[in-house]
């Protein structure tokens, strides 16, 4: 029987083949074999990193959702050959049409499930997400070119969310090839996660294709084992006025003028706000700020107003959002906006979006402590149990699913530069990723 709190893969043991094979050449080159962890060669690093150079050759970005069909099928076979049964779903478009309201949006909404029924007694599905954010300007790099450096993968996508799907398709294959794990698997690989609307995964969810005993979210960074969330609610006000010259301002509305005492209205709204706390602990890397629990939070992000200098401006528009912690409730954060906005008159308008809701798990629920063990076997550290101020779509299919989750993912929130340039992971992460999988399964 293997002693308690060893882990199955210990992290000074590298990896056993010929020196003169272009494996060994190619590994070192990169510096991964430095990090290589897996007893008996269960693990190939190699193939990991050439599974996540293709994924991230494919410029899967949203909006507006691009290259959805050809990484999923690129995926397929890749899966099929390790034996799962995959099912490729596009999003019906009467769906997409009342849900997806995002203009930007085009083309098909692809996602994939592989299921791998082990005969077990339970069943795990591991879920994240295929899309990716724009890069922007500025990379050192090419975005969508895998490049190693220092230890470290450059690549958008790497760190959010690719890295995962490609160190959890690795350890997989290593896995399936030698033992057989403990539970059945469900692999959601879904899209328009980063659109921040109605995901893959919420179909999914509502579809009643998420089943399952437990589920991982690997769409997190790899500081802690992350077991709550905010909610997100999308608001946008418009200030009506009335045009004139302004030679004669005094004929007009000044629209933009108007908005002031509503944006002050706010912005006094806001402090009060952020002065709740959840008792759900601030992830590591906040708390090392000084942020000891999630908070909510109530932005404005967005304004627009007035064409040109020597218009009366009619009409001045200012979005934001709103972060609501487990603790609170969605309808009670909206009623409060909307009953500020409304005292200013009928000619102020206020339209919000609801998006994903707050999460929030047990930190005493045997899965969580279960991901929280592997994580310590993996890692050889003791990881926190946190909670996110982002908002994550495995939130809303916890809410209509029931089924118990914890998010783990690679990467680290102020080093990788998630959705920045030259996002990043360290290839020691992505090596540690494959060990983690290895932990949980067997």
């Amino acid at each position: 029987m293997q002693k308690r709190g060893r882990s199955r893969f210990p992290a000074t043991a590298l990896i056993r083949a010929h020196p003169h094979s272009p494996r060994v050449k190619t590994l070192n080159s990169v510096g991964i074999a430095t990090y290589m962890s897996a007893a008996d060669e269960m693990f190939d690093p190699e193939y990991m990193l050439d599974l996540l150079r293709d994924l991230i050759a494919f410029r899967t970005v949203a909006p507006p959702g691009s290259f959805y069909h050809e990484i999923v099928d690129y995926l397929v076979p890749v899966l099929n050959d390790m034996g799962f049964a995959t099912k490729k779903l596009v999003m019906p478009a009467e769906v997409f049409e009342s849900k997806c309201t995002d203009p930007r949006l085009s083309g098909d909404r692809v996602n994939l499930i592989a299921d791998m029924d082990l005969r077990r007694p339970e069943w795990l599905v591991i879920y994240t997400h295929l899309d990716v954010v724009p890069p922007g300007d500025g990379w050192s790099t090419d975005p969508f070119s895998l490049t190693i450096r220092d230890g470290r993968a450059y690549g958008r996508g790497v760190s959010d969310s690719k890295g995962a799907v490609a160190a959890m398709i690795a350890a997989l294959r290593g896995i399936l090839r030698e033992r057989k794990p403990k539970y059945n698997l469900r692999l959601l690989l879904t899209t328009d996660e980063e659109v921040g609307g109605y995901s893959g995964l919420c179909y999914l969810a509502d579809s009643g294709m998420v089943k399952g005993d437990k589920m991982l979210c690997m769409d997190g960074f790899s500081d802690d084992v992350v077991i709550g969330s905010n909610g997100i609610i999308t608001w946008e006000v418009t200030v009506n006025g009335r045009a004139a010259h302004s030679g004669s301002s005094f004929l007009g509305d000044n629209a933009i003028e108007k908005s002031l005492p509503v944006i002050d209205a706010i912005l006094r709204h806001k402090r009060e706000v952020e002065k709740k706390s959840s008792s759900l602990p601030a992830s590591s890397v906040l708390r090392d700020k000084g942020i000891a629990h999630m908070m909510p939070i109530l932005n404005i992000n967005v304004i627009h107003g007035g064409i040109k200098e020597n218009i009366v401006p009619d009409r001045c528009v200012f979005r934001g959002d709103r972060r609501v912690i487990p603790e609170e409730r969605m309808e009670d954060a909206m009623s409060e906006l909307e009953e500020i906005v409304k005292r200013f008159g009928s000619d102020i308008d206020i339209r919000m979006w609801p998006g994903y809701p707050p999460m929030r798990m047990d930190p005493e629920h045997p899965w969580v402590l279960e991901v929280k063990e592997a994580v310590r076997r993996a890692t050889g550290t003791e990881p926190h149990l946190s909670g996110t101020q982002g908002s994550l779509d495995q939130a809303y299919a916890t809410e209509i699913t029931k089924i118990p989750a914890a998010v783990y993912g690679v990467g680290r929130q102020l080093e990788s530069n998630a959705h920045g340039i030259d996002e990043n992971v360290s290839v020691e992460d992505l090596v540690s990723y494959m060990r983690f999988v290895g932990e949980l399964l067997l």
